[in-house]
């Protein structure tokens, strides 16, 4: 297959690419590192009137650490804050996570804000998101808007951003003393989407958790904090939060069923509070 005709720009500058944005608005597909849009365009999944490369665009791919904000890009490339120091620092999670996705030759040109953007359900980023308690920075001719990150994925493929709108940056709170990060997933093969995937931070004292935050990928439309399990894991322990974790609208589907799914998660959990 091949894509439907569209028109094609390369903005030197954020400005200029937000004033396309503005004009063209719902027409126009921000391509930065192509690894879930190119094939869209080529299956005609997407259609857009406007391809607007963002790729020389400065400034959009810096790693920094300011004020106890780990700052990502939305065009820093996967390989690069999966190699990141800092990221290893201040987002341990992170480092575990992508790990899991793809391939190195997909993470090489794979985007952190486009994996954010897309909010495919099965991917690890929007699930850290959440659980880090990012916060998504966009923006559009109009200005700049922050987004938490648990109120910025809606469903698959559904975000917070509106049509003239560009995500910038991820702003990620760095690892506090007595917290630890974890990620793990479950999928056929290493690489593969995840069938289940967990994000979990900890807070604890001595061997009693006091704080939690749980997000899963691969299990409902779009990840979401488990506060339920969150509460049962700090008040009853570890059993408690397992029957607690819910997925309510988690997803069928012929090879893997809702119910499976939620057992995975489940296992998933009871494993990563285990060690």
């Amino acid at each position: 297959m091949k894509p439907a005709r569209f028109d094609y720009a390369r903005p030197e500058t954020l400005d200029a690419a937000l004033a396309a944005l503005a004009e063209h608005g719902p027409e126009a597909a921000v391509l930065a590192g192509g690894q879930s849009l190119m094939p869209m365009l080529n299956l005609r999944m997407a259609r857009p009137g406007l391809l607007l490369d963002i790729n020389r665009i400065p400034g959009l791919d810096g790693i920094s650490l300011e004020a106890g904000l780990l700052v990502i890009g939305a065009r820093a490339r996967h390989a690069d804050v999966l190699a990141s120091p800092l990221v290893r620092q201040a987002a341990p999670m992170l480092t575990e996570a992508l790990h899991h996705v793809a391939h190195p030759a997909i993470r090489n040109r794979g985007t952190i804000g486009g994996s954010i953007s897309l909010a495919d359900p099965a991917a690890e980023m929007p699930a850290c998101m959440v659980a880090l308690g990012a916060t998504l920075v966009a923006a559009s001719a109009r200005g700049e808007r922050r987004i938490a990150a648990e109120a910025f994925f809606r469903g698959v493929y559904a975000t917070a951003l509106e049509p003239d709108e560009l995500l910038l940056r991820a702003e990620i709170p760095a690892i506090a003393s007595g917290w630890t990060h974890g990620f793990s997933e479950v999928s056929r093969r290493h690489g593969d989407y995840a069938m289940a995937g967990l994000a979990l931070a900890l807070r604890r004292e001595g061997a009693r958790v006091t704080k939690a935050r749980i997000a899963l990928c691969g299990i409902e439309p779009a990840p979401r904090r488990q506060h339920a399990a969150e509460a049962a894991l700090v008040e009853s322990g570890a059993e408690a939060a397992c029957v607690a974790l819910s997925a309510p609208d988690a997803m069928e589907g012929a090879e893997v069923t809702a119910a499976h799914r939620l057992h995975l998660a489940r296992v998933l959990l009871r494993r990563a509070l285990a060690n």
